[in-house]
């Protein structure tokens, strides 16, 4: 296993090479510290050299997201590498709760990791039942990130393919975010990918931040201008303290602006 030696940010752009990062023990020293933003020390097993767009390298404020294939993360070492949010796989439909969630929440609460949980949508059952499943799994919790509606086509379910059409599914999306922001009162967002978002014009749903799936590209390069909160640009990164690949994200802003927003979220 080559070892990457340089500091961290460079350490992540020279990841092409698909090495694991060095671990560290506690987070790199960088201009800005005083935000409480961790560099990022990452890898990347299938790694992009080449973006349409700005990389994210070039932005500071970078975590993951999870669910029960990361059954075991070692929290305080993730946040000294730079893992500086987590938004975690909550429920599924209207009956499926992730059995990681609830370690995964307190192991990342005790860390001090920002945290949010997300529901999978399931397009064979009503979004208020679903709305009504999160709620009920998914505790209000002081400082917790907004509630995420993940909204994708499903071709490989083994009980629901359907493709119902954009003015339904827009509509669903409607229903389950206004509920679940009257119960956390915070503006939830809404996570998908170039084919749901183009299939169903997804930026006509109002109310909601956009997470962005883009592992090849820039979002503004895919999302024709879309604004967005989140962008998920790899499924196969390699985080110190999580065993086996998993999704990076990175957030749109300064590592102030995140300072900022996150306040904006505090009790």
């Amino acid at each position: 296993m080559s070892r990457c030696l340089l500091p961290a940010l460079l350490c992540l752009v020279l990841a092409a090479c698909g090495a694991a990062p060095v671990p560290r023990e506690t987070p790199a020293p960088r201009a800005g510290a005083a935000t409480g933003v961790a560099a990022p020390n990452f890898g990347d097993s299938h790694p992009i050299t080449e973006w349409g767009g700005r990389a994210p390298q070039s932005y500071p404020v970078h975590g993951i997201d999870v669910a029960r294939y990361q059954d075991s993360i070692d929290w305080r070492m993730a946040r000294a590498n730079g893992v500086n949010f987590v938004f975690i796989k909550a429920t599924e439909g209207g009956d499926m709760l992730d059995p990681m969630f609830a370690d995964h929440w307190r192991g990342a609460g005790r860390a001090g990791v920002p945290r949010g949980a997300y529901h999978f949508f399931y397009h064979c059952r009503p979004a208020a039942e679903q709305a009504d499943w999160f709620i009920r799994n998914v505790p209000k919790t002081a400082g917790m990130l907004p509630p995420v509606l993940d909204m994708e086509w499903t071709p490989f379910s083994p009980t629901c393919r359907i493709r119902r059409d954009g003015a339904t599914n827009r509509a669903e999306a409607k229903i389950f975010i206004d509920i679940v922001a009257r119960h956390y009162g915070r503006k939830p967002i809404l996570y998908t990918s170039i084919d749901f978002f183009e299939d169903n014009e997804m930026w006509r749903v109002r109310g909601a931040d956009f997470w962005l799936r883009a592992v090849a590209k820039h979002p503004q390069d895919l999302y024709a201008g879309q604004h967005w909160l989140f962008w998920q640009y790899t499924s196969t990164g390699l985080v110190p303290g999580v065993r086996g690949p998993v999704d990076i994200n990175v957030y749109e802003g300064t590592a102030a602006q995140w300072s900022a927003w996150l306040a904006a979220r505090a009790p």
